[in-house]
């Protein structure tokens, strides 16, 4: 397997590593040799790994591109999450004690260089922050009161490294590289407990009030006991045997935290903190659908360097997404140069890479939802009232906010929808899925893959009825079982 050393200055990286080639992050980036390239593993030592920045692409067009990443984005993710990190805190507690037992102080840095700290006697404890985490260069701070408590757990970058350090780590480094393998209560008369997530407020909630009722109705009859939970009762969580998010989901968003905890306590969920990691990046989106060869209008990741050839491929008018885009917000149409200029200057002011895609017009978009790789409804939602799209949140009227919908049996749709649909969620692994299509000269043209899609009561429960909340439920409950065989 090609090994990959991604930084943003490999002229810094001089080191001797044996099949080990050193690149940069914007060749890793922008260059087409890297997306056709199978087979890689690749190490991000990138300098900053926030949210939209280079370091975060690099591990998210890894594994896009079926590149094994260290770290990869749920790491980075779980990094910034301080609830997630409290728990790995709680969670090691005796060894964090044990540790720093002999420290004088009432505050102490421990720095972990690939996994090792320069004092052999961290060792242990530097190998677990390492283990849960997997980023290459970690800054852990601690501070005593009555014990040792963790402070903060922060990335490093190389420049960050102290020089009196750097020995070891080039050490630790050359070490790290030659390895050939990497590390990553309930009520009586039910039978299980399902949390349903929810938020008062949502701007564009997956299921409206009834549909939310249909399901914790039809949960009951099936025996679970049904409560309905909101963003503040993550610690709660696990108290329950399934977590079903009814939110909307963002990677900065409560959902994600939800999922990550449910899936560290090995509660079952719908859906899994990738399916909201990948779902919500339509960069990454963009990337897979391109790599397993499903039709999509025709796509660019833009960056600064290829911003003024975007037009000559993808022609006027064409449609804007900022990566994190969910329900048509941060999705913008550009009919003239100008407003691409506008429009791309402003997105890339916020992220590294946005997409430009060809503007396919059409009367309706298909939905198909896929749960665990079998459909469950059929739909087409038409464009809203005015509108290109078949959401408009400026319309002044609410009833003008979004089209009308045709819902169908599985069995009508057209067969190259549906096996383009099935292909598709088919890259994201199990879950719930919706995945919207355009129709175009009789050819099927997948736009994107949504995770946590709407099922609200009157529109896709409309042919099936209870049906659809049943399977949802099944699901659920299968994987519970599946975990007490």
């Amino acid at each position: 397997m090609n090994k990959y050393i991604v930084v943003n200055k490999p002229e810094n990286w001089n080191l001797p590593l044996e099949n080990v080639k050193v690149i940069s992050a914007r060749d890793y980036l922008t260059n087409p040799e890297f997306s056709r390239l199978k087979k890689a593993r690749i190490f991000n030592l990138c300098k900053d790994y926030s949210y939209q920045s280079k370091g975060y692409y690099v591990s998210l067009l890894a594994e896009a591109r079926g590149h094994l990443a260290i770290p990869t984005v749920r790491n980075l993710v779980d990094l910034r999450e301080p609830i997630l990190v409290k728990i790995v805190s709680d969670e090691f507690d005796d060894l964090i004690q044990k540790s720093l037992k002999g420290i004088k102080s009432t505050e102490f840095t421990l720095s972990i260089y690939f996994g090792q700290n320069v004092a052999q006697k961290y060792k242990e404890l530097s190998a677990m922050f390492h283990r849960h985490f997997q980023i290459p260069f970690l800054r852990v701070k601690f501070s005593y009161t009555n014990k040792w408590n963790l402070k903060s757990i922060k990335a490093l970058s190389e420049i960050e490294i102290p020089e009196e350090h750097k020995p070891s780590m080039h050490e630790f480094a050359v070490q790290y590289f030659a390895k050939k393998r990497y590390d990553t209560p309930k009520s009586e008369s039910y039978e299980y407990d399902l949390a349903i997530l929810v938020q008062d407020h949502d701007p564009a909630p997956p299921s409206n009030p009834k549909a939310l009722k249909k399901f914790a109705e039809i949960a009951e009859k099936m025996n679970f006991y049904v409560e309905f939970i909101s963003p503040k009762d993550l610690s709660r969580l696990p108290a329950f045997d399934a977590l079903f998010i009814r939110q909307s989901t963002e990677v900065n968003n409560e959902a994600y935290a939800f999922a990550r905890k449910a899936q560290q306590e090995d509660i079952a969920i719908i859906d899994y903190p990738d399916a909201i990691l990948k779902c919500c990046n339509k960069v990454f989106m963009a990337e897979a659908l391109e790599n397993a060869g499903i039709p999509t209008p025709k796509t660019i990741i833009v960056h600064k360097e290829n911003r003024n050839t975007v037009i000559e491929k993808t022609g006027l008018p064409l449609v804007l997404k900022s990566p994190d885009s969910t329900f048509s917000f941060g999705v913008k149409k550009a009919s003239t140069v100008e407003e691409y200029e506008k429009l791309v200057g402003e997105m890339l002011k916020k992220s590294e890479l946005v997409i430009a895609q060809e503007y396919t017009p059409s009367d309706y978009d298909w939905r198909i939802g896929i749960l665990d790789d079998k459909p469950i409804f059929a739909c087409r939602y038409y464009m809203a009232k005015g509108h290109w799209q078949i959401y408009n949140w400026d319309a002044k009227k609410k009833d003008d906010r979004d089209g009308n919908a045709d819902v169908m049996a599985i069995e009508e749709v057209p067969k190259k929808i549906m096996n383009a649909a099935l292909k598709s969620a088919k890259l994201m692994g199990k879950g719930l899925y919706g995945i919207d299509l355009k129709e175009v000269n009789g050819k099927p043209l997948v736009i994107e893959i949504n995770d946590n899609p709407n099922i609200d009561f009157g529109v896709e429960d409309r042919h099936y009825g209870d049906k659809i909340y049943t399977e949802v439920l099944m699901a659920l409950k299968n994987r519970i079982e599946k975990k007490t065989e």
